[in-house]
């Protein structure tokens, strides 16, 4: 049987630790409370040190961690579970039992540890935040608290698939441009670095009667072969600061003002942070969580530095007895037709409701910006593409057609 290191609290409030041996974390937690002592940590001890190549071979074979379908599977499954009458702790262990993910069985049985040893479930995922955020630890703290815990893991995965669903739209609607960019750079160093190379000697010596962009053509297409590294450097470190820079707070501020104001994306980007935001603090107050903790998982939860500025404003406007719409009336991030709605929303004591609605509504109108973007975008880049390797084929094209004009006449 496996061994197990505890640490507890007795009656007397001293704490104590040591090893016991049982069949499961199960077994040994309840050895310790049946002595009458909390359990305050509870893993299991190492039995042999040698190197188990199949956990590593796995380990490396599931990916840096749960992605997002992963938690949504975990949700819907442990509602079902625990609708069906089964206890957190036999739903956590067959969960992990089942998972394939290395990473994620790991964190699902530390979830599981800390619940056998008398943690809430919310403060066991509250410490796996980059799995479990904000959102989600609130929603399940206030179902704690209300006794719907079922009913709230089913509302918590529909918002999951719904996020899924809505970052796939956007995702692939800014994937589609990123292609085409690709191939046409694509296009233009093969055609510069390899089918130019061709003509030149075809070209040499008639520098007089080459035309004006077949000469710019052929002289950058020389620099392009002899310096080619130039370009592939200065492209890569550019890129390396771009990202280095977005990463700091500065960055981050002037890259989320850019997604805003860029024509095509930016009202696919706006529409997308007001539903996001609008759905987030709906489903919180729905819940039953308090307004000012609704704020603050809003601004985290919003994806936008500038979203989040104007809620944490929110907040604070709240925090000194102020209402929702006071503060909202003062910024651009919304639409006057929203901040009326909120108001209405917090007059009729059916803000969370409202909230929902017109989130509901924002992803029909994303819905709409992404397919308005992607119908305007596509022949804007099919046209600059074509005219990309129309000039440059003009450029071989037009010298040729002139010598064997000169040399009929």
């Amino acid at each position: 049987m496996p061994t197990y290191r505890y640490q507890s609290r007795l009656d007397t409030g001293r704490i104590e630790g040591g090893e016991l041996v049982a069949d499961s974390v199960s077994a040994a937690a309840m050895t310790l409370r049946s002595k009458g002592q909390r359990v305050l940590r509870l893993v299991p001890v190492a039995t042999s040190k040698r190197i188990d190549w199949g956990r590593i071979w796995e380990y490396l074979n599931t990916g840096s961690g749960p992605r997002q379908k992963d938690i949504l599977d975990f949700t819907t499954q442990l509602a079902v579970m625990i609708r069906a009458g089964i206890n957190i702790r036999q739903a956590l262990e067959g969960i992990a039992e089942q998972t394939k993910n290395a990473k994620f069985k790991r964190i699902l049985n530390e979830i599981r540890t800390d619940v056998e040893s008398g943690k809430p479930f919310s403060d066991a995922l509250g410490r796996h935040p980059k799995q479990f955020n904000t959102l989600y630890v609130n929603m399940v703290k206030a179902s704690e608290m209300s006794g719907s815990f079922g009913r709230m893991l089913d509302r918590i995965a529909s918002l999951i698939q719904q996020q899924l669903e809505t970052r796939n739209m956007v995702i692939g609607a800014s994937i589609y441009p990123g292609v085409i960019a690709v191939m046409a750079i694509s296009v233009t160093v093969f055609l510069l670095t390899f089918v130019l190379p061709r003509f030149a000697g075809v070209f040499q010596g008639k520098e007089d009667i080459l035309p004006g962009p077949t000469l710019f053509l052929m002289g950058l297409s020389d620099w392009m072969v002899l310096y080619w590294w130039i370009p592939l450097t200065v492209g890569v470190l550019g890129m390396g600061g771009l990202i280095a820079f977005i990463r700091t707070s500065v960055g981050q501020f002037w890259w989320d003002m850019l997604r805003l104001r860029v024509p095509l994306f930016g009202p696919m980007f706006r529409a997308l942070y007001v539903s996001r935001s609008l759905q987030t603090m709906g489903e919180l107050l729905n819940a039953g969580v308090p307004v000012l903790d609704s704020l603050v998982v809003t601004g985290d939860i919003s994806g936008n530095a500038h979203y989040r500025r104007l809620w944490r404003r929110v907040g604070r406007s709240v925090r000194e007895g102020r209402r929702i719409n006071t503060e909202l009336e003062h910024t651009s991030l919304l639409p006057r037709s929203v901040v009326q709605m909120v108001s209405a929303g917090e007059e009729s004591g059916r803000l969370g409701e409202v909230l929902e609605e017109i989130a509901s509504y924002y992803l029909r109108v994303l819905k709409d910006a992404i397919k308005t973007m992607t119908s305007m975008i596509e022949p804007i880049l099919i046209v600059a593409m074509g005219a990309l390797v129309g000039f440059i084929a003009m450029a071989i094209i037009l010298p040729i057609f002139k010598m064997s004009s000169i040399v009929s006449g």
